[in-house]
């Protein structure tokens, strides 16, 4: 019998209305200028959620996109799993009740799991492990994230970088005449958990479950931290994305019986322009072959990679010309993924 192959078959994303402006930013900091956020980042705006939005109301608004963009219906989709590390409850599973309100059937399975920057990766791995053996022949890949709910009012250097949206890939069995046929390849993972406390929210969870964090200042004055809210290390996390990605990409490369120079498109997560532009650096690919989309969204977590390749499509840098397109995801965790989707396969 030979095995079931797994395709990327649609992406939509949704992004909240509320925008917030670097503008608005050097208005709330004054000792950050327009131009030094957006030098430094490379962004210059990002959606907020609302107060009330969450991510499984965001993740809904990006379902319906999705039906109304792919020609598909709702009662085709026999599993959802949904990426988000902001879930509505600590229980029941945020999928159960976004199977409900999306209108999916009754028999469609649905799980949640828990992962940020690299978790698109890790989700097209287990829709295509569902598809591969025949569990599912039409998998929704959710990831939805709030993570602007979870930043200090006064960290300026995590209100820069980070926006909220959610975004639908459909993975299927068999290839779609009308999209781009991308045949999902081998995938290559790994995980640092020696670097947990470098991106982290301490408290909420059950091993700190109350909330009574305090503002923590640096000798200047500058707010430092509230176990309350989100807590980056930023220079080990670069050094994370510095070492450990090459060798990642290396890897990935080989596994798929593959070379650098074969690689088409390199669509990595969005994490900030400069952090990308380094890493591009050190791994050796051409500027022209590395997407960057991230000027108007924001590092939006686990959604930067499927919004990237939905404009890398709606641009048309994804064509004909691009066989290989490689995607990595990296950073919370410490967690990091890759794989190559094979465009145009026959």
């Amino acid at each position: 019998m030979n095995k079931q192959e797994a395709y990327i078959n649609g992406i939509s994303y949704y992004l909240p209305e509320k925008v917030l402006t670097n503008q608005e930013l050097s208005q709330e900091h004054p000792d950050w200028s327009i131009e030094k956020i957006s030098q430094k980042t490379g962004i210059s705006q990002r959606h907020i959620s609302e107060e009330n939005e969450n991510s499984s109301d965001m993740a809904l608004k990006a379902i319906d996109i999705f039906f109304n963009e792919h020609e598909i219906e709702r009662k085709s989709i026999d599993f959802l799993l949904l990426c988000t590390q902001s879930p509505d409850y600590l229980l029941p599973t945020t999928a159960c009740i976004l199977q409900h309100k999306a209108n999916l059937t009754k028999s469609c399975g649905a799980l949640d799991f828990n992962l940020g920057c690299s978790g698109y990766i890790y989700g097209l791995g287990l829709a295509k492990g569902l598809v591969e053996t025949g569990q599912a022949k039409n998998v929704l890949l959710v990831t939805s994230e709030t993570y602007s709910k979870f930043i200090h009012s006064k960290d300026k250097s995590n209100k820069t970088l980070f926006g909220d949206a959610s975004a639908v890939t459909l993975v299927t069995s068999q290839p779609n005449k009308n999209y781009f046929k991308a045949r999902i390849g081998d995938f290559v993972y790994g995980t640092d958990g020696s670097g947990y406390e470098y991106l982290i929210v301490r408290n909420g969870g059950m091993k700190n479950a109350n909330s009574n964090g305090k503002d923590e200042y640096d000798e200047d004055g500058n707010f430092v931290k509230n176990d309350d809210y989100l807590f980056m290390n930023g220079n080990s996390i670069f050094n994370f994305t510095a070492f450990e990605i090459p060798p990642l990409i290396d890897k990935v490369i080989e596994k798929n019986n593959l070379n650098l120079n074969d690689i088409n498109l390199f669509v990595f997560h969005q994490a900030n322009k400069y952090m990308l532009n380094f890493v591009r650096s050190r791994c050796n690919i051409p500027a022209e072959k590395f997407y960057i989309s991230i000027n108007d969204v924001g590092n939006t977590v686990s959604s930067t990679i499927p919004i990237a390749l939905k404009r890398a499509i709606e641009d048309k840098t994804v064509n004909s010309c691009t066989p290989n397109i490689l995607l990595a995801g990296f950073g919370v965790g410490l967690s990091m993924g890759a794989v190559i989707i094979k465009n145009n396969y026959k």
